[in-house]
C-alpha cells in the first residue's frame, strides 16, 4: 500500500485514536481534552494508508525568547507512528514535510521540541539546546544561606484561577530574560495550570498557588501540589520571581511543608539560585534531564535574528543533509546590537553539523566542548573560542512549559 502524507482535515477524535495507540501508555480523558484545546488543526500533518491514520506530527505557534529578543518558533508536538507501521520511513517523511512547510511559510526560522526518545530527533537535525535539573530535597536538609530582604517578602496563598492573569503577566515579563521560554497567551496560561497535564501524581492535592509580595506588589509566585503518603511530599510545578529575596522566600515556603518529608521539582533551571543557596550542596541530589531541542529551519534568518555576547566575524560551513537549503557557507557578522548573515563562497572558519548549531543557538555553553569532541572543525586558529564566547548567554536556556 502507498503511504500518503498530507495536511490533516479530520476531527480530533480520529487523531486521538492514533495518539492513544502510538504513545502506548494512554493519557486520561482530561489530558486529551487539555491537548485538544491547544491543538492547531491547520498545522497537523498525517500519514494515511488505505484511509487509516498511521502517523502524525503537529505544530504549535510559539513566540520564544532567544538572545536579544523573541522569535516565532514552530513547536513540534504529538509525533507518533502506529506500531504496525514503524521502520517504513513514515516518521522521516512526516518530519521532512513538516519542516518544508515551516520553511515555505517563511514565518518561523526555528523548530523546537521535547523528545520522548532523544536518540530519534538528531537524525532530523535537532540539537539539545537546554537542560534542567530534577531535584528531591529532604525536609531535614532545607536550610538556606542568608538572603538579604527575604523577611520583607510576604508569602500568601491565592486561588489558582483568580490569580492566573496576574501571575502569567509576571511570568511573561520574566520570559524576556531567559532564552528558551515561550510566551503564554490565554490558551497556554490555562494549559500550564491544568491539573491533569502538569502532573500525573495519583491521590495528590489540586494545584495550589502562593504569591510573593512586597509592599502589596507582586514579586513572584509558585504552583505546587502536595501528596500525603508514607513519604509525603511537595511537588513543585514552577517558581517565578523578580528578585532573589522573593525567589528564596518562595522556596523557603516550599521546603518547609507540614506533615510532609520532602520537596520535589522535576524542572529546575540548571543555573537556578536555589542550587547555590542550599547549605547542603548534596541535598537536592540533582539529576540532569534533557529539555528543549532546537532545529534551524532557515539558517540565515536564525543566525541573523539573535544577538551575540561579543563582536564576531566568522564564516560557518553548515552541514545539513536533511534540509539542503541550509547547507553551505554562511558569513555571520554581528555583536550585542544585532547581526547579519549571508551565503558566501569563501573559505570557512568553522564547519559544524546543523544539529550542533541548534544545540548552541540559545546560548547553551557547548560549542567549545563540541569542538573538543571533534564535532566542530576549526579551520582558522582562534575561531572556535571566539565564536563559542559570542554564542554564550548570561542565563542558561530553559523550557518551563513542555509541549
Amino acid at each position: 500500500m502507498t503511504i500518503e502524507i498530507a495536511q490533516f482535515a479530520g476531527e480530533w477524535d480520529e487523531l486521538l485514536e492514533l495518539l492513544d495507540v502510538a504513545f502506548s501508555a494512554p493519557w486520561t480523558d482530561e489530558q486529551y481534552e487539555s491537548e485538544r484545546r491547544i491543538w492547531e488543526r491547520e498545522r497537523s500533518i498525517v500519514a494515511r494508508e488505505d484511509g487509516q491514520l498511521v502517523g502524525h506530527t503537529g505544530t504549535f505557534s510559539h513566540l520564544m525568547t532567544v538572545p536579544g529578543g523573541q522569535l516565532p518558533v514552530a513547536g513540534v508536538t504529538m509525533v507518533g507512528v502506529r506500531p504496525t507501521h514503524r521502520r517504513r520511513g513514515i516518521l522521516r517523511d512526516l518530519m521532512r514535510r513538516q519542516l518544508t512547510d515551516i520553511h515555505e511559510a517563511g514565518r518561523e526560522p526555528l523548530a523546537a521540541l521535547t523528545a520522548s526518545e532523544p536518540v530519534i530527533y538528531p537524525r532530523f537535525g535537532y540539537g539539545l539546546a537546554s537542560d534542567h535539573q530534577e531535584i528531591v530535597v529532604p525536609k531535614a536538609s532545607r536550610a538556606l544561606r542568608p538572603v538579604a530582604g527575604i523577611d520583607d517578602v510576604r508569602i500568601r496563598y491565592v486561588d489558582v484561577q483568580e490569580s492566573l492573569a496576574r501571575c502569567a503577566e509576571l511570568r511573561n515579563r520574566l520570559a524576556l530574560e531567559r532564552p528558551g521560554v515561550c510566551r503564554h497567551d490565554d490558551r497556554w496560561q490555562e494549559y500550564a495550570v491544568s491539573a491533569t497535564v502538569t502532573s500525573n501524581i495519583a491521590n495528590a492535592s489540586k494545584l495550589r498557588c502562593v504569591v510573593a509580595e512586597r509592599d502589596g506588589e507582586l514579586t513572584g509566585f509558585a504552583h505546587y501540589r502536595t501528596k500525603r503518603a508514607e513519604k509525603g511530599y511537595v511537588d513543585v510545578q514552577r517558581v517565578h520571581a523578580v528578585d532573589i529575596a522573593s525567589h528564596a522566600a518562595l522556596w523557603r515556603y516550599l521546603l518547609e511543608p507540614d506533615l510532609l518529608s520532602q520537596t520535589r521539582c522535576e524542572m529546575v533551571p540548571s543555573d537556578d539560585p536555589l542550587l547555590d543557596l542550599l547549605l547542603d550542596p548534596r541535598a537536592p541530589a540533582p539529576i540532569t534531564r534533557d529539555g528543549l531541542w532546537i532545529r534551524p529551519v532557515d539558517v540565515r534568518r536564525a543566525l541573523a535574528e539573535r544577538t551575540y555576547a561579543r563582536d564576531l566575524d566568522v564564516v560557518l560551513e553548515v552541514v545539513d543533509d536533511f534540509l539542503p537549503w541550509n547547507a553551505g557557507r554562511w558569513h555571520l557578522a554581528g555583536g550585542p546590537d544585532g547581526a547579519s548573515c549571508a551565503a558566501v563562497s569563501r573559505d570557512a572558519d568553522l564547519t559544524l553539523d546543523v544539529r550542533d548549531l541548534g544545540a548552541v543557538y540559545l546560548g547553551r555553553p557547548s560549542l567549545a566542548r563540541l569542538g573538543r569532541a571533534g564535532l566542530v572543525t576549526e579551520h582558522t586558529p582562534g575561531a572556535l573560542a571566539a565564536t563559542a564566547e559570542a554564542f554564550s548567554t548570561t542565563r542558561l536556556p530553559f523550557l518551563d512549559t513542555g509541549f
